[in-house]
């Protein structure tokens, strides 16, 4: 069954995302990460920050639909329809995606924006409803 893990409080979505998969790469290295978001806004303020979030390093990835993507550790993509399976999943959209379920974890980025907050209250009683096994973590303000 997924294991489900709400990350709330996020100041930075896209920062929080970029450590997140930094992190989750080096326990995992050969894990394979889908990040779904929100529109091609995000999609793409998500593929520049992750080419350059860091002086000391880059995370590789690829935007689902180019040729590269099949090789590629890390995904990105506005389009649940086009989430391959891989490992893990990191929803950024909002919404609970449709193949949630095809992935060993989900982790569920809520940001301290109000609206934000609300859809998360609402993935998660839609996860418990169902059973999922949950954990929350609650984003530090430093």
């Amino acid at each position: 069954m997924t294991r489900i893990d709400f990350h709330t409080n996020v100041a930075d979505g896209i920062a929080y995302t970029c450590r997140l998969v930094r992190k989750a790469r080096s326990v995992a290295n050969d894990s394979r990460i889908v990040i779904l978001v929100k529109d091609k806004k995000e999609l793409n303020q998500l593929d520049d920050a992750m080419w350059t979030f860091s002086p000391q390093d880059f995370l590789p990835h690829a935007i689902a639909g180019e040729t590269v993507a099949a090789q590629s550790p890390v995904i990105l993509t506005d389009d649940d329809a086009a989430s391959p399976y891989h490992d893990i999943l990191i929803n950024m959209s909002g919404k609970v995606p449709a193949s949630f379920a095809q992935f060993e974890r989900v982790f569920e980025i809520v940001t301290q924006d109000a609206s934000d907050t609300e859809a998360g209250r609402e993935r998660y009683g839609y996860y418990r409803q169902r059973g999922y096994p949950l954990s929350h973590f609650i984003a530090s303000q430093t």
